[in-house]
C-alpha cells in the first residue's frame, strides 16, 4: 500500500505544476521603437558600429546607409587586432555587398588565437571571424581548446562566449561538451521570488545566455536544458528593463529577444487583451494579442477558451470555445452566452506550435452594462400618519415639480428598483447614494440607499432625529440619486427633487454659523488659577540671611584662625583654574536669573572643559613638587646618617 504522505507531495506537486507563472514583462510595440532608437547611434568605433549593425539586424530593421556602415567597417578595421576583426566581420555579414579582404597572415594570427594561452572570449571572437570571412578552422581542436579554458576559468560570461563559440563549429562535431554547459550556467541563475532568473552580474550577461543558449542548441540540434517556467523567469529578467545604460547593453536585449522570438524549441507566448479586458452590449467581443516577445503576431496560434466562470457564483458561463482570427486580433463574442454583468475568470490556452510556452493564461474580463431605474416613489409621511402620506411617481431623468415641505414631525422616504437595460435582470451596484444638497450654504448630507429582500431600495429619514446631521439649518435642499458601479456604463446622478426641511426655531443655529460653518467661534473664557501671595519680605530677607551666615561665619573664623595660602602659586593653571571656579558659580547665578537649561550648560560645557584642564595641570605641578620635596629631604636625612 502506498504511503498517505506521498500521495499528498504527488498532488501538491501536479497542482503547483498547474499554477505555472506567466510572462510579466515583454517588449511592447513602443518598448522595440525605444530599442531600435537606443541601438540607431553614429558610430564612435567598430565595436559600436557592431553593436548598431546586429542588434538592428536582431529586430528586423534595416541598417541606414548601408555602404556608408560597409565603408566605416573596412576603414577602421586592424588587421592585426583579434577584436577588431571580428566586429567588422560579424557586422559585414549582415550588410549587404560588404566584403572585407583578409589576408594569409591575418587567418594565421586568428588560427594562433585558438589556444589555451588565450581567454574564452579571445578564441570566440577568433572563431566567430574565422567563420564569418569563410575561412576553414578544426572545429574538435577549439573544443579541446575550450573545454581546457572552461576548467581552468569558470566564469560566467567566459562560458556563454564558448557557447558562442561553438556555435559557429561544425554541426558533425561532438558539441555535447559545450552544450552540457549551459545546464552548470542554468543552476548558477539567482531566483528572485520566483519571479525572476538572472546572474548577478545583471540583465546584459542573462540576455547573452539566452541569446547563447538558443543559438548552440538550435546549430547543434540538442534542446537547451531550461524548464518551461525556468523560460519564463529569464523573459521576465531580461524584458524587466526598459531604458538601457550602455549600447551593449541594448544589443544584449536584442539578441536575447530574436533568439525567444525565434527557435526550435521555446517560444513564450504572450497574450493580452486589446484595450480593457471588458465587454458589454455595445462591444460584445473579446479581442487578444496573442504574440511573441517581441509582439510580433503569431498568426499560426489556435486560441482556445477553457472556462470562464464567475468567481461570486462558481457558475460556468461558456466553455470549449475557440476564438477566431481577425487580422491580428483573436475574437469572440462572448455577449451570445449572455452572462450577467460582473467580473469573469477566463482561462485561455494557445495551441498551434509544440514550442509554445506560457501558453496557458488566466485573464479577468469585465462585462459592464447600463442601468436603469424603475418604480420611483417619493413620499413625505405624517409620523402619527393622521394626514395619508404625499407620493409622488417619478420617472427618470425628469424632476418633480414644485418644492416639496417636510418638517420634524414627518419622515422623507424614497424607494426605487434598479434594473439591467439590455436584460431586464435586477442589479445591485456598489454605489447607491442619497444627497440632500443646501445651495445657499453649500452644506451637504449623504445617505446610503439600502435594497430589502426583493430588490427595493429604500431611503427613509426621519427628519427630528437626522436634525444633527443637517446642523439644524432649515432650508430647500436639492435631492439627488448616485448610482455607480465599475460594471455600470451609464453611471447617474439625478436631481430627483427639492425639498424644504423646516427644523424647530429653538434648534436653529446662530446666524454666524448659519453663513459660514468655519467662522470663528466665540472665544471661550477660561479663569486659570490666581498664584498663591508671596511672603512679607521681612520674612524673605531673614530666611536669605540664614542662607548666607554660614559663609560669613566662615569668613570670621579665617580671620580669627588665620588663612595659609602659603602654597598658592601664581602659575597661570592656578589663576585659570580658580577664575573658572568662580565663573562657574557665577554662571549658576545668572542660570537663575536670565539663562534657560541649554544656554547654560553650553556655557558650562567651555567653562567646564577650561577649569578642568587648569585644574589637572594645577595638580600635576604640585605633585611634581611635592615628589621633588620628599626626594630632596630623604637625601638630606642620608646624608646626616652618613
Amino acid at each position: 500500500m502506498r504511503d498517505p504522505g506521498s500521495i499528498s507531495l504527488f498532488i501538491l506537486a501536479l497542482l503547483a505544476s498547474a499554477q505555472s507563472i506567466t510572462p510579466s514583462d515583454y517588449l511592447s510595440s513602443s518598448d522595440v521603437e525605444r530599442l531600435i532608437e537606443t541601438l540607431t547611434q553614429s558610430f564612435s568605433d567598430l565595436e559600436s558600429a557592431y553593436y548598431t549593425i546586429v542588434g538592428l539586424n536582431k529586430l528586423g530593421e534595416e541598417v541606414p546607409d548601408e555602404q556608408g556602415a560597409c565603408d566605416f567597417l573596412k576603414s577602421q578595421v586592424d588587421s592585426g587586432d583579434i577584436d577588431s576583426l571580428f566586429y567588422a566581420a560579424e557586422a559585414s555579414q549582415v550588410l549587404s555587398n560588404c566584403e572585407i579582404a583578409v589576408q594569409n597572415e591575418t587567418r594565421d594570427q586568428l588560427l594562433a588565437a585558438v589556444s589555451e594561452d588565450s581567454s574564452i572570449t579571445q578564441i570566440y571572437h577568433a572563431v566567430g571571424a574565422l567563420s564569418s570571412f569563410g575561412l576553414p578552422l578544426s572545429s574538435q581542436e577549439v573544443i579541446r581548446t575550450l573545454g581546457a579554458r572552461i576548467s581552468k576559468d569558470d566564469n560566467s560570461l567566459g562560458i556563454i562566449h564558448a557557447l558562442f563559440a561553438a556555435s559557429y563549429l561544425s554541426q558533425q562535431a561532438d558539441l555535447r561538451l559545450i552544450v552540457e554547459e549551459i545546464e552548470d550556467l542554468v543552476a548558477r541563475l539567482d531566483d528572485l521570488g520566483g519571479v525572476y532568473l538572472q546572474f548577478e552580474e545583471g540583465i546584459e550577461t542573462t540576455a547573452l545566455f539566452v541569446a547563447a543558449a538558443y543559438k548552440l542548441s538550435d546549430h547543434a540540434g540538442m534542446e537547451p536544458t531550461i524548464k518551461e517556467d525556468q523560460v519564463i523567469q529569464l523573459v521576465n529578467a531580461v524584458f524587466s528593463k526598459k531604458h538601457y545604460a550602455t549600447l551593449s547593453e541594448a544589443f544584449s536585449v536584442a539578441c536575447a529577444a530574436a533568439a525567444l522570438s525565434q527557435n526550435q524549441y521555446h517560444i513564450p507566448v504572450i497574450v493580452v487583451p486589446e484595450g480593457p479586458a471588458s465587454v458589454s452590449h455595445k462591444n460584445p467581443s473579446l479581442k487578444l494579442h496573442v504574440t511573441n516577445v517581441m509582439s510580433q503576431s503569431l498568426h499560426s496560434a489556435e486560441v482556445q477558451l477553457e472556462y470562464a466562470k464567475s468567481p461570486s457564483t462558481k457558475a460556468t458561463i461558456l466553455q470549449q470555445s475557440s476564438f477566431a482570427l481577425k487580422g491580428d486580433l483573436f475574437e469572440m463574442n462572448f455577449m451570445e452566452a449572455k452572462p450577467p454583468s460582473g467580473y469573469y475568470e477566463f482561462s485561455v490556452r494557445v495551441e498551434g506550435d509544440s514550442r509554445f510556452v506560457a501558453n496557458h493564461v488566466q485573464l479577468k474580463v469585465k462585462v459592464a452594462t447600463e442601468v436603469g431605474i424603475t418604480n420611483v416613489d417619493l413620499s413625505v409621511v405624517d409620523k402619527d400618519q393622521s394626514i395619508a402620506p404625499k407620493t409622488t411617481r417619478v420617472i427618470y431623468p425628469l424632476k418633480v415639480k414644485g418644492i416639496l415641505t417636510a418638517d420634524s414631525h414627518q419622515n422623507i422616504a424614497l424607494s426605487f428598483q434598479l434594473a439591467d437595460v439590455n436584460t431586464g435582470a435586477e442589479l445591485t451596484p456598489h454605489q447607491t447614494f442619497v444627497r440632500l444638497y443646501n445651495q445657499k450654504t453649500g452644506q451637504e448630507v449623504v445617505f446610503v440607499a439600502e435594497p430589502d429582500n426583493k430588490s427595493l431600495y429604500k431611503f427613509d429619514l426621519d427628519v427630528s432625529e437626522r436634525k444633527s446631521e443637517f446642523g439644524s439649518v432649515s432650508g430647500t435642499y436639492f435631492l439627488f440619486l448616485i448610482i455607480g458601479d465599475a460594471t455600470i456604463e451609464n453611471p447617474i446622478l439625478w436631481h430627483v427633487a427639492d425639498i424644504t426641511i423646516r427644523f424647530p426655531d429653538e434648534d436653529a443655529p446662530t446666524p454666524v454659523q448659519l453663513l459660514n460653518p468655519y467662522a470663528p467661534k466665540p472665544e471661550i473664557q477660561h479663569l486659570f488659577r490666581e498664584p498663591e501671595k508671596r511672603p512679607p519680605t521681612v520674612v524673605s530677607n531673614a530666611f536669605t540671611a540664614l542662607v548666607i551666615a554660614p559663609l560669613l561665619l566662615l569668613l570670621i573664623l579665617w580671620a580669627k584662625l588665620g588663612v595659609n595660602i602659603s602654597n598658592f602659586t601664581f602659575t597661570p593653571s592656578t589663576l585659570i583654574f580658580h577664575l573658572g571656579h568662580a565663573a562657574m558659580l557665577g554662571l549658576m547665578y545668572v542660570y537663575w536669573t536670565h539663562l534657560n537649561m541649554f544656554q547654560t550648560l553650553k556655557y558650562l560645557a567651555v567653562l567646564g572643559g577650561i577649569t578642568f584642564f587648569a585644574g589637572n595641570r594645577m595638580l600635576a605641578q604640585k605633585a611634581v613638587k611635592r615628589i621633588a620635596a620628599e626626594q630632596s629631604s630623604r637625601l638630606a636625612k642620608y646624608r646626616t646618617l652618613r
